[in-house]
Parts: structure tokens; sequence; C-alpha cells
């Protein structure tokens, strides 16, 4: 076993102190709410000891956190985070999974506003709206392992633009590329504009009519259907088109794909189900950037 206080540097779990203490001020409630939650379910009935009595938690919930931010941070083996901390890696298993799937539901920060976050597609366009700012949309894969051969829907994770296995996210930004959503991820076959329809993006266009997005080349059928607020690069001139045409184009094409900043993970090694929380969980953590913490 190591000292807990070194284990929580900000080297290790890629936060500062204080804000990790925030994170644990803002999660202890709900995990605790969610074991009991557990228990009651597991007896069928209300618990009748008192309240605190009963076997004391291996790791409690400060350390829970701690392991689940560096092995998001890191990718350490879950048997190396039991050895560090002095329990079994099956404990330190069932912490991270908790502990994500809190952070996943954590939503995106909003800059400049503490306290304010963001969980779905309408909180977003409700955001911009309301603030009048512009939105960058865009698609990242991830590379996964591929399923076995036994097992169907193996094209499904073939992506047509990388030619590997991989599984997609849709992502939206602001003007200066900080994070306000991402969603569930997908298999990365799907298109990108389908991705983008299947989380209902043409109802928010619809009911925020005011909101623009940007987006790139994969997304002209969102265009074509709604002119004015999906905004796509101008057309690449055709030859002989005069020299400042060419560098206008140039110019607008650059500044259109610039929002393309963020930090993703490159492959993904472990099951796939369990991607979706961690990318969330990640977007929601670098969201918080955005924030004074």
């Amino acid at each position: 076993m190591v000292n807990r206080a070194v284990l929580a540097d900000q080297l290790f779990t890629g936060i500062s102190q204080r804000h990790l203490a925030c994170l644990i001020e803002e999660l202890a409630q709900p995990w605790r709410a969610g074991l009991e939650g557990r228990r009651h379910a597991a007896r069928g009935e209300a618990g009748r000891r008192a309240a605190g009595a009963g076997a004391r938690h291996q790791l409690v919930f400060v350390d829970r956190l701690v392991a689940t931010l560096i092995q998001l941070r890191h990718d350490l083996p879950h048997a190396m985070l039991g050895l560090l901390l002095g329990v079994d890696p099956s404990t330190i298993t069932c912490a991270i999974t908790e502990v994500r799937m809190l952070l996943a539901e954590r939503g995106c920060a909003v800059p400049d506003r503490p306290g304010l976050r963001l969980r779905t597609l309408t909180d977003v366009f409700a955001y911009a709206q309301a603030e009048g700012i512009e939105l960058r949309l865009d698609a990242t894969e991830i590379q996964v392992r591929r399923p076995p051969a036994s097992r169907g829907g193996r094209r499904a994770f073939v992506s047509g633009k990388k030619k590997q296995n991989t599984m997609k996210a849709t992502v939206i930004a602001d003007w200066r590329g900080r994070t306000l959503w991402t969603d569930a991820l997908r298999p990365g076959r799907l298109h990108d504009a389908t991705a983008a329809r299947n989380e209902g993006i043409a109802i928010c266009f619809q009911y925020f009519p005011d909101v623009a997005v940007l987006l790139d080349d994969g997304y002209l059928g969102l265009s074509r259907d709604h002119r004015g607020q999906a905004i796509t690069p101008p057309r690449k001139p055709r030859p002989g088109a005069p020299p400042s045409r060419v560098e206008q184009w140039e110019r607008d094409r650059h500044w259109h794909s610039s929002h393309k900043r963020w930090k993703q993970l490159t492959r993904w090694t472990h099951r796939r189900d369990s991607l979706p929380d961690t990318y969330r969980a990640i977007a929601n953590l670098v969201s918080d950037r955005t924030i004074t913490i």
C-alpha cells in the first residue's frame, strides 16, 4: 500500500486538488444513494440496522474516485491499482464501474457558468440560443477490437472512412472548441449525418431556429435540409477560378475545421460496452476546465 495523498496528486489523477475536492462533494451523495438503492433492491425491504452499523468499506469513496481517475488517465490494470490500494482487483473493478457511471452522467460544464451543466442535445441548443453563440459539430471515431467471428453484426463496426473497426461519437463544441455535449457512441459504419439525426438534431433545428451549427463535408444532407442553420464549408472552386477566390476558400475551409481540437482516445482495447461511459466521463472532466475550479 502507498500513501493515499500521493495517489491523489495531480500527476496521477490529471486534475487539481481543488477539482478533486469539488468532485468528492458533488458525487459522494449520489454514490451513497445508489449504493443504498442497490441494497434495498437486493433485500426487498428497508434495512433493519441502525445508520452506520455493519461492515466498513475496504475502499472509501475518496479512494474509489481516485482509482477511477487514475484508470481513466493512465489506463493502469485493475490488479496494479488493487496492489497500490491494498484491496482485491475485483473491488477496484466494481468501484471503477460505479464511479465512472457517475462521472458520465454529470453532463458537460458551461463556460463561465459554475453549477450549470448540459446533459442533452436540447440543453445545448437552448443554451446556444439564449447566449447567441455558434456551435461546432463533428464526429470522432475510436478504434476498437474486432468482434468475434461467431458474433453477428461484425460489419456494423467497420468504418468506411478509416477502414478499421471503430465506434463513433458526435461532439458539439462552442466557437472556442470547448466541449458542450457528446452522445452515446455508435458503431463506426453509421454515417455521420445519420448519427446526428438519430440524436434528434432535426427537431432541435425546428424548435431553435436562431441557432447556427458549423459542420464539415460529411453533413451536406443536413445543410440541404436546414439551410441557414446547418452550415457546411463552401464548395472547392473549379479549375481556372481567380486566385483570390481560391485563397478565400482555403481561409474559410481552415477556419471551418479549426474546432477539431479535443483530445480523443486513439484505440480502445477493453470491452466495447464500457467505452461509451468512459468517453463521456472523460469529456465531462475535460469540460470542467472551462469553469473556475
